[in-house]
Formats: structure tokens, C-alpha cells, sequence
């Protein structure tokens, strides 16, 4: 797992526990966390971090990924600001992230292993994403893609159509009732 996933992680953390709740989940997961954003790292101590969280919170470690997800897109966006096109639409935004942002990701660290995650439009108003990774991750997938639709100001509904958490159907739209409430 590669350190920007920690340190946009962190980042979320801090923001919706307080500035000692990162150190805590550190000390119980039992981990040092000092993660650079291009250093490479355990896939488990990422795991280890979000069952910490769930038992500090109460939560299921699923909703816990999506949480921080959602709060960590931000600032992943402004880490990859430079490989993005100026005034993306959320759906365009998610479109590129295969084909654009993890091969950036790939020219840096050629044995990073990002997720796949293959776009399919299927409407204007609907994009289906195919989440693939050996790492377990969708529910974190799924707070990301939530985190897009309000980074850009176009909140998204989410359908899992299948999944198991190493490969998920993910069906996005966007949110009508938000669109109905801004107009």
C-alpha cells in the first residue's frame, strides 16, 4: 500500500476524531506510523488501522473504510492536483482514475499495485465502476467515490450491484434528490 493512502487516511482521522485520535489508533494497532507518501508499505497495517478504528468507535470495520474514504478524497485529490484536467465532473473524475491516475502512480512506483477500477457509462446520469483489488478494499472504494461526488459538489448515490470486497460492481448516480434541492 503505498504512504499517500496513510497520510490521506491520517488526514480524515484527525479531522473526524481530533488531532490525538491518529496516535491513538497507531498505539493500538501497534504500528510506528511513520509513512512517507511514496514509500510503500503493509497492506495489513492499513487493515490493522481500520479495526482499531471500528473497536475505538463502535463501528463495522466496512462503514469505517467508507468514512475515511469519503473524508480522504479531498486530499488525495489536492496530492494528484497536477495530473488532473481543470473543472472535472465527478464522472469524469472517477473515469480517469485507472486510466489516468493510477498510471501516474505506476510511472512513479513501477511495483505499485493500485486497484483496478474500470469505468462503463451507462447513462448521463449513471456510471457502473468495477472495483478489483487482492487487498479487500471496496468498502474504502466506496467512501472514495462518495467523497468525489462532494469534493465536486455533484453528490452521487451508490448501488453495489455485486461484490466480496476484492471485486465489486459498483453502480453510481447521481443524486437526484441533491440535484432537486439545488435547483
Amino acid at each position: 500500500m503505498k504512504g499517500i493512502i496513510f497520510n490521506v487516511a491520517e488526514k480524515a482521522v484527525v479531522e473526524l476524531l481530533g488531532e490525538d485520535a491518529w496516535d491513538d489508533l497507531l498505539e493500538d494497532a501497534e504500528l510506528d506510523g511513520d509513512y512517507t507518501a511514496l514509500g510503500t508499505y503493509p497492506d495489513e497495517e492499513l487493515l490493522a488501522l481500520v479495526s482499531a478504528a471500528a473497536v475505538r468507535t463502535g463501528h463495522d470495520p466496512g462503514d469505517v473504510q467508507r468514512l475515511v474514504g469519503r473524508h480522504a478524497l479531498p486530499h488525495l485529490v489536492a496530492s494528484i492536483s497536477d495530473f488532473l484536467e481543470p473543472d472535472l465532473d465527478v464522472f469524469e473524475f472517477l473515469a480517469s482514475v485507472h486510466s489516468i491516475i493510477h498510471v501516474e502512480v505506476k510511472k512513479l512506483d513501477p511495483n505499485a499495485q493500485p486497484p483496478d477500477v474500470i469505468p462503463e457509462r451507462v447513462s448521463d446520469d449513471e456510471l457502473r465502476l468495477t472495483y478489483r483489488s487482492t487487498r479487500g478494499l471496496s468498502p474504502l472504494a466506496e467512501g472514495l467515490i462518495l467523497g468525489a461526488g462532494d469534493h465536486f459538489g455533484q453528490p452521487v448515490e451508490l448501488e453495489v450491484l455485486s461484490g466480496d470486497g476484492t471485486e465489486a460492481v459498483i453502480s453510481v448516480k447521481r443524486d437526484s434528490e441533491a440535484q432537486r434541492s439545488a435547483a
